[in-house]
């Protein structure tokens, strides 16, 4: 493995290798003492975690991630799943064999409560461990060092060098997060540090917008997230340097050794010390945080409200044409739309070793449609609503949940292949209108003993199972992000609904 070092100064290198971080104007209190001086707001509801450790998230082949729609933790790009969070977590379930399931945190919800209720498995949204957040989850070993900015508006006419020079100028941060302990820390210390609390539903990008618009004069950010937004927002000043080398790294429910060691495991791989505390980061990990730290090209275009545009729809850059479909042939617009991220992620030139083309992944030879107008968007997108439509009429007789699992399974693997498998289901005397039966089926299909007696024969069912499991979580996601970029509208017309908690 290929690591890369930063360099650190020799005060640095010792805080980090005895567990604190460097602070500037102060030294490094113990957990206690800042918890007792100013408690971080985690408004925790669910003090006892439920029992589901890594053995059962690997039975049911889901890890649920609970993050925010962010530039950096997790969003849309012309409809395909991208963020910093979730690149890295997503390489660590295709190590495992797992789905990586999105549980976007709501207005009201507490990431915590979402984690200890069984919700989500893991908090991956670019959090800091605190002490106040080490009481109710554990953190698996950092991935991540950031820097405490002082951000302020360019309207303000001039640049504060230092944190003694922010007299007269409020800084706007949320109650629930590590910014306003570590400025309350700076007022007792006697600086000038005036500080007004925001709602907690206000999130960092999002409050960065207001400073750049003169709404806000001041407020704090970790210095990848400036970073990131500089590349998309005018009017933005980089102010003082207020804590340095918080630490990074993602939450899990303290009873869930056995998914926290195996976290750390693949962490381990991409971030660690060396012997003089220096961090080390692997080819990977760096090639991550230059796409979403410090290149940005693609966060300032998909980001920018004046980018943004008509360029793209919520979702992807079909949504108009794909609601039109849909609404032709009766089909919810937006799980078509899941379909089709699964199938091509909106590429309309893509074919599959099969010989599947377009949006929809059309196979020629079952369409009536010539091969070469199966690669215009609106063409493909119709012929594959109309596939769907007659899967669903199939099996319009079991309930809508399960009529659109076999209606998925059947577009991806055939509809002989399923019906073996509901077959093979009659004969263990289940019932064959249950997906969770036949996706059972499916994966014994891919053995000898079973295959070998099925019509269709062998079929690669887990591929199928997946599919079918893929799609309708993105479909939830899908539905999350239409509902939160909503709210956000209403509350802030023109801001692009974004999280992102420190």
């Amino acid at each position: 493995m290929l690591f890369q070092t930063d360099n650190i100064t020799g005060v640095s290198k010792y805080l980090l290798l005895s567990g604190c971080s460097l602070m500037m104007f102060t030294s490094c209190n113990t957990e206690s003492t800042q918890k007792d001086a100013h408690p971080e707001d985690l408004s925790v509801s669910v003090t006892k975690p439920v029992k589901k450790d890594f053995a059962e998230i690997k039975r049911n082949g889901v890890l649920r991630m609970i993050t925010s729609y962010s530039s950096g933790s997790y969003f849309l790009y012309k409809g395909v799943q991208v963020g910093f969070e979730y690149e890295l977590l997503k390489a660590f379930t295709e190590e495992n064999d797992l789905a990586l399931e999105v549980v976007i945190t709501g207005t009201d919800e507490s990431p915590y409560d979402l984690l200890n209720s069984g919700r989500g498995d893991i908090i991956a949204a670019n959090y800091t461990i605190t002490p106040e957040r080490k009481q109710v989850v554990n953190f698996t070993r950092p991935y991540n060092l950031v820097d405490q900015l002082v951000i302020v508006s360019e309207e303000l006419g001039r640049t504060p060098e230092s944190i003694s020079e922010m007299e007269g100028i409020t800084i706007s941060v949320r109650r629930n997060s590590s910014y306003y302990v570590r400025l309350k820390e700076l007022q007792n210390e006697g600086f000038p540090v005036s500080i007004q609390i925001i709602p907690d539903d206000m999130d960092t990008e999002s409050v960065l917008f207001q400073v750049a618009d003169g709404t806000y004069e001041a407020t704090v950010a970790d210095d990848n997230i400036f970073n990131a937004a500089d590349k998309y927002m005018n009017g933005l000043v980089k102010g003082p340097l207020i804590a340095e080398n918080d630490t990074i790294a993602w939450a899990v429910r303290k009873n869930a050794p056995d998914l926290e060691h195996k976290l750390n495991q693949f962490l381990y791989k991409h971030f660690r010390f060396d012997e003089n505390g220096i961090p080390k980061r692997s080819a990977f990990l760096n090639v991550l945080r230059k796409k979403y730290f410090r290149s940005g090209d693609q966060i300032a275009e998909y980001f920018s409200p004046n980018l943004r545009g008509e360029q793209f729809g919520v979702i992807s850059p079909y949504d108009e044409m794909i609601k039109q479909v849909a609404d032709e042939y009766d089909l919810d617009w937006v799980m078509l739309t899941a379909i089709a991220a699964q199938e091509s992620k909106f590429n309309p030139t893509s074919v599959s070793w099969a010989g599947a083309v377009g949006i929809m992944q059309v196979m020629p030879r079952f369409s009536e449609i010539s091969s070469d107008s199966l690669y215009i968007p609106e063409v493909n997108i119709r012929e594959g609503a109309k596939i769907l439509s007659s899967h669903l009429e199939h099996y319009s007789y079991m309930d809508s949940t399960n009529q659109w699992a076999f209606a998925l399974a059947t577009y991806n693997a055939g509809m002989g292949h399923v019906a073996d498998a509901r077959r093979l289901v009659i004969d263990q005397n289940k019932n064959p209108n249950k997906w969770e039966n036949v996706s059972e089926s499916l994966l014994k299909l891919m053995q000898r003993k079973y295959y070998q007696h099925a019509r269709y024969g062998f079929t690669r069912g887990i591929e199928t199972v997946r599919y079918v499991n893929e799609i309708m979580n993105r479909y939830n996601t899908y539905q999350t992000i239409l509902a939160y970029n909503e709210s956000k509208s209403r509350s802030a017309p023109g801001v692009l609904g974004l999280q992102t908690l420190n």
